[in-house]
């Protein structure tokens, strides 16, 4: 085999095939590297993109990242369905098996004790999200406060027009009554959230808290409350899949996302 080792996981050794359509990074299907009591599923990649100056490049490269991402997992699902993987992080490459081998030796104690971690589990991702909604009340020009346009094509005062003196009063009450409804409805989510944590951590062996994602970098619609892993034993999945649909419509204004089974990255111990 010529060219960069492009090293997508650790595993077991595992008999159950991989598709033999399966293919990985740069269109090559990946093969099996045995050393030891382990096994490293690598590719082959081209130095003109996976060596370091031209790998730094690539990965300011919104697209090529994307691409190579997305070949990449198709990789780890495959390796999920057969076995137990460790999967490495994101454009780990070698410049030859050797150098494969090597990194297995350095590590293999390391990679066993996670791989025995690891062995017949699987990770599963919940998002909870406060869905967006309307601002409520008087928001039409009873209220004496605007920043639309009036009949005449001008924009009107933000402050209340004379003859109208409750209105600013309505105002400063209808901003309080919002302010508490905010409150009062972030207050029952972040319950929500901490209800349905404790019950899958139930069939859960462990588990991770991310940071809440950033609406504006992953166009989910709502503000994300909650956003945790579980690592699931296999014999558990079903139920804890049950669990999380039973779960989805007990809250109004609150929307629940189940995503896996993935392979275990955020029990691995790697770079995501």
């Amino acid at each position: 085999m010529s060219g960069l080792r492009y090293v997508y996981a650790v595993c077991r050794p595992f008999g159950t095939p991989l598709p033999a359509q399966l293919t990985g990074v740069a269109g090559v299907p990946p093969k099996q590297l045995v050393h030891g009591d382990l096994v490293a599923v690598v590719g082959q990649v081209p130095e003109e993109d996976f060596a370091e100056g031209p790998l730094r490049a690539h990965l300011e490269d919104l697209d090529w990242l994307g691409a190579t991402a997305r070949a990449h997992q198709n990789v780890i699902d495959a390796l999920t369905v057969v076995t137990s993987p460790l999967p490495l992080r994101l454009a780990t490459v070698f410049l030859d098996d050797s150098g494969v081998r090597s990194m297995m030796e350095e590590r293999e104690e390391t990679f066993l004790r996670t791989l025995d971690r690891l062995d017949g589990r699987v990770e599963w991702g919940v998002k909870v999200y406060s869905e967006p909604t309307e601002p409520s009340g008087e928001t039409s020009g009873e209220s004496g406060v605007s920043g639309g346009l009036g009949d005449t094509g001008t924009r009107t005062a933000s402050s209340p027009s004379p003859g109208r003196a409750g209105s600013g009063r309505d105002y400063l009450r209808q901003r309080r009554n919002q302010r508490k409804e905010s409150e009062e409805k972030w207050e029952r989510a972040e319950e929500f959230s901490r209800r349905l944590h404790e019950s899958l951590s139930g069939y859960a062996e462990d588990t991770r808290i991310h940071a809440p994602q950033n609406s504006a970098i992953s166009r989910a619609p709502g503000r994300n409350i909650l956003n945790a892993a579980y690592l699931v034993p296999r014999s558990e999945s079903e139920a804890f899949v049950e669990l999380v649909d039973r779960t989805k419509d007990d809250a109004p204004g609150l929307r629940v996302e189940l995503t896996g089974p993935w392979a275990c990255y955020s029990f691995s111990g790697e770079d995501a």
